[in-house]
């Protein structure tokens, strides 16, 4: 596979696409924002009018959208990828979406005559940038084997959690988790912080002891504990309070549809959807702490 297409140039997938230019493979973008497409121009990628006209010559179809509707009205709406893309072509879905949405899709695109794995993504914008993503892909043994060369360029570790759908449930299985995780973090260091503790100090201390964890180490949500992160920079950037939050629902949705207890990830939602109505939404979800600790940092305008 040489021409790639890749539609959908967000805070993740512009920096995976980048990677595969970087890669040398031919890749046409596509995205409703000029500036992402422009950015990605500038990297060597070649810009299509539309999605449809990104696919038509590709030999795989990566999309990386924000929810279930995005992917719906792409893959199956009247025009969309579907339609457009020449036989043969392989679909990598990198969004995170319902597990039944990815099926549904998946199912579609086998009536067609066409391969597609769902390979939703762990790592952050860092990890996409540095190509050291993980993908988490649901489908068949045959179809993740052809995507694999281009999964090797913008990841580090490929899982395949099962067939068509899988790898939606273990990502938000994975989300859930992180949520649950930045929230008690958050709580932590709030808690230390209020009795004199210097957060730094206290992130050091814990992430060397049995609280140790993802979010300690590498995603600290305190200003100023750690380069690089959101909260560094007034929580900009990142993995917005708004996509966790779609996730945290997806993931209740999915307990509700399998009748699994999921108690913690029912609070840890409703945490979220404060924190977003507190107009937190389009900041990075380790802002949760602002919850906490209100003069932190101020709210996005």
């Amino acid at each position: 596979m040489q021409h790639i297409a890749f539609i959908g140039l967000g805070n993740m997938g512009a920096p995976m696409a980048r990677n595969l230019v970087a890669a040398g493979f031919h890749v046409s973008v596509f995205d409703l924002a000029p500036a992402a497409v422009a950015s990605l121009v500038e990297a060597g990628a070649t810009a299509a009018a539309s999605a449809s006209a990104a696919v038509q010559t590709a030999d795989a179809v990566i999309t990386m959208l924000p929810a279930n509707k995005h992917v719906q009205e792409l893959y199956l709406g009247a025009g969309g990828v579907l339609d457009s893309a020449k036989p043969g072509a392989l679909f990598i879905d990198c969004s995170t979406i319902a597990a039944d949405v990815a099926r549904q899709v998946a199912q579609a695109a086998s009536e067609r005559g066409f391969a597609m794995i769902d390979a939703p993504v762990s790592g952050g914008t860092a990890g996409a940038a540095a190509g050291t993503l993980t993908f988490i892909v649901g489908g068949s043994d045959a179809a993740l084997q052809q995507a694999r060369p281009l999964l090797e360029k913008m990841g580090k570790n490929i899982f395949h959690a099962g067939e068509a759908g899988a790898g939606q449930v273990a990502k938000i299985c994975n989300n859930m988790l992180l949520g649950i995780l930045m929230a008690g973090t958050a709580e932590a260091l709030n808690l230390g912080v209020a009795h004199g503790l210097d957060p730094k100090v206290l992130s050091d201390i814990m992430a060397k002891s049995s609280g140790r964890n993802w979010t300690l180490e590498v995603y600290n949500p305190w200003p100023g504990v750690m380069e690089g992160t959101p909260a560094s920079r007034n929580y900009t950037g990142g993995f917005g309070t708004a996509l966790m939050l779609k996730d945290l629902g997806l993931a209740q949705q999915s307990a509700l549809s399998a009748n699994a207890p999921t108690p913690l990830g029912g609070l840890v939602r409703q945490l979220y959807q404060m924190h977003a109505q507190a107009g937190y939404a389009q900041q990075d979800f380790s802002s949760i702490v602002q919850m906490l600790q209100p003069g932190l940092q101020t709210p996005a305008a």
